[in-house]
């Protein structure tokens, strides 16, 4: 048997909207509101003007969940015409009007269904950007996003509100790993980059991301990433970070 709140919830389906639902139903509410979606489609279409980004996807399940992830989706369109119209254009747009190529200077906004999303990372990630999506889809794609890229331990993470921003890598503490100069700090490296980008610090972002990349390229990796990589050689968390380091000041010499 379910709680009291939940046939409360039963009852007032059946009666209100005449929708049979099984007395030991779980049930869950899901509010998606206006301003949230809003607030976050504004600010990826605005990342994506201010760091010379291709496109912007809104990636939702609308066929399904018409009222909450289908207005996402509407809202996201509404807020680039009436806020951006002059940056951005519509795919529809670029199809129609342009031959399928975007106007110099235009984001692109697109729409994909979050299951077929999966599939386009896989298939067509070169043909994507920035993705703008709910809480649920965000977080399965995120982690098969990171995958295509060597794993968590690469992914860093920023949360950018109005006023303030956090930046960490997007996997957990992984306590067991604790003191064992083993993980990959690459992630908490690049969140370093998106927060010296969010600074304004641009040059020191370009080279700290530069100098990872280019230990990466030499093959000196942890152990997550040497077991994927043939002819890797494996090191600890410091002797990785040092090699940053190294890189950074080879660098500017």
């Amino acid at each position: 048997k379910g709680s009291a709140e939940a046939a409360r919830m039963i009852d007032i389906l059946e009666k209100e909207f005449h929708a049979h639902v099984r007395p030991d139903s779980g049930l869950g509410i899901k509010p998606m509101s206006e301003t949230g979606s809003k607030r976050l489609i504004r600010k990826a279409i605005r990342y994506a003007i201010q760091n010379g980004r291709r496109s912007v996807t809104l990636v939702h399940k609308g066929n399904i969940m018409k009222y909450t992830e289908g207005a996402f989706r509407t809202w996201g369109y509404e807020v680039a015409k009436k806020e951006f119209g002059e940056s951005t254009i519509t795919w529809e747009d670029v199809a129609k009007s342009h031959g399928g190529q975007a106007p110099k200077g235009k984001v692109v906004i697109k729409d994909v269904i979050a299951d077929n999303m999966f599939q386009q990372l896989l298939l067509r990630p070169e043909e994507y950007d920035i993705l703008a999506t709910t809480n649920l889809n965000g977080d399965y794609l995120s982690d098969a996003a990171a995958a295509q890229i060597g794993g968590l331990g690469v992914a860093p993470g920023a949360n950018i509100g109005d006023a303030h921003a956090l930046f960490e890598p997007v996997h957990g503490s992984a306590p067991k790993y604790a003191g064992l100069d083993k993980v990959n700090p690459t992630a908490e490296i690049l969140a370093g980059v998106l927060m010296l980008e969010y600074l304004g610090w641009r040059d020191a972002a370009s080279r700290l991301r530069d100098a990872v990349k280019a230990v990466i390229r030499s093959k000196v990796l942890t152990y997550d990433l040497a077991r994927q990589m043939p002819d890797a050689k494996e090191v600890g968390t410091a002797a990785f970070a040092d090699a940053v380091v190294g890189a950074i000041h080879g660098a500017g010499r």
